[in-house]
């Protein structure tokens, strides 16, 4: 009798163990799959890549559905042996014999059998399985959205309020945690990594970030006599400069220095003659608050590469230029009128003698360090903000696995700091004499 009831059973049991591993392996592949590689074979017309690509476009719904329509087998498979065997087995003996057989079955040939198959060829069973996922997502999709629903009201009474459009990855925090990963690996270059998360940053970092401040934007008086413009326009080094008038509030105009050796190389008027301020061309003010990532878009679209940044009143913070975003993403750009390194120099023992005005983020580019770049723009400003006040010259501190010294401060600017390349001592900070 036992015999013709396992023989009853073995094949139910195994047309569902089999159906639980084709789930487990689409599960494991569908999200082990490359995603670049996916999108260059549906370009190449594969349809069963294009099928994986509209899966993985909805991939809460899709594992939704893939995690409910295994449990379903699951529990249906191990159900069925613990009704056949409680027949043949009475008492707890057939539901202790049911539990050890599907759990060993379950686990080895149900999850880490196909599994392991699917993330040896990820792409090769993720297009396989394509068809049948889609199927499966159809038919469990609405019951795992229901699930989903469920789960999100039983977490909103503890303050987590998730909607129904909440994405379970980030794109740009996986790719970032690939590129990481990779360089630890040392597989991609530090000046590859840092590129790459330049490009990945254009979309969080503001224009204020990386703009040329106020105090150090060369302009030029549209009041002064036109041979003194001239001569101030040519000895700058800059290619374009903003032109104000009254106040340097009052930007009229922005000179495009080639605009003026133009009229210069045509020699039909003389140095007092020419009217700088008609040369100018309308000013573009953009927000201090503007994503480098539009204005990027914004120059592309205005063919313009200069724009003046402004605050919520309307004052002039500083300017930013295409340059300054693109130096983001591959580092600094120099050129013959560039100094080699404005504001840092490295000292014999190891000490970075740097300018307050110097960028967070130039400072980790030229130097491979990791300071933190979320909390101020310059150097200054990042040990003021861990300070909490404005350090006196010879005041010295500890942060993130570096000593900062102030070796000078103007008025309530601190204009010089010294950094060791890593610190000697915990602690807070220290007050040296």
């Amino acid at each position: 009798m036992i015999v013709a009831i396992i023989a009853t059973l073995a094949p139910a049991l195994v047309i569902l163990l089999g159906i639980g591993a084709l789930i487990s392996a689409a599960e494991t592949s569908m999200t082990a799959a490359s995603r670049g590689r996916m999108h260059q074979l549906e370009r190449d017309g594969d349809r069963s890549a294009a099928r994986v690509n509209r899966l993985m476009g909805d991939q809460e719904n899709m594992i939704g559905a893939i995690l409910l329509s295994n449990n379903v087998v699951n529990i249906g498979a191990s159900a069925l042996t613990t009704s056949v065997l409680a027949v043949a087995f009475p008492g707890t003996l057939g539901v202790v014999a049911s539990t050890v057989i599907m759990t060993v079955l379950v686990v080895v040939f149900g999850e880490i059998l196909p599994k392991t198959l699917a993330i040896t060829r990820p792409e090769v069973v993720a297009r396989f399985l394509s068809l049948p996922t889609w199927w499966l997502v159809r038919i469990f999709g609405p019951l795992a959205r229901a699930a989903q629903w469920i789960v999100r009201q039983t977490l909103r009474p503890f303050g987590i309020n998730l909607s129904m459009e909440t994405d379970v990855l980030a794109a740009h925090e996986e790719i970032r945690g690939a590129v990481e990963y990779h360089h630890a690996e040392g597989v991609v270059e530090s000046r590859d990594r840092r590129m790459l998360g330049g490009v990945l940053d254009l979309s969080e970092m503001d224009v204020s970030e990386v703009m040329v401040h106020r105090k150090s934007v060369e302009m030029l008086d549209a009041a002064l006599p036109p041979r003194e413009l001239v001569r101030q326009a040519l000895d700058c080094g800059h290619s374009r400069l903003p032109l104000w008038r009254d106040n340097p509030d009052n930007i009229v105009g922005v000179l495009h220095v080639r605009d003026l050796i133009k009229v210069l190389a045509q020699g039909d008027a003389s140095l007092d003659a020419i009217d700088v301020a008609a040369l100018a061309r309308k000013p573009w003010f953009t927000p201090e608050t503007t994503k480098l990532k539009d204005q990027l878009n914004g120059f592309l679209k205005k063919r313009n590469h200069f724009a003046l940044v402004v605050d919520e009143y309307g004052g002039l913070q500083g300017v930013v230029a295409l340059e300054d975003i693109l130096e983001e993403i591959v580092g600094e750009i120099d050129d013959e009128h560039d100094a080699t390194v404005e504001g840092l120099r490295i000292q014999p023992d190891g000490w970075v003698e740097t300018a307050g005005t110097v960028t967070v983020r130039d400072l980790n580019r030229a130097l491979d360090w990791d300071l933190p770049d979320d909390q101020a723009v310059t150097v200054a400003g990042l040990l003021i903000e861990e300070a909490q006040a404005i350090p006196e010259e010879g005041e010295t501190f500890f942060f993130f696995g570096h000593r900062f010294e102030v070796a000078r401060r103007r008025r309530n600017q601190i204009t010089e700091l010294r950094i060791s390349p890593r610190a000697d001592t915990d602690g807070g900070w220290i007050e040296s004499g």
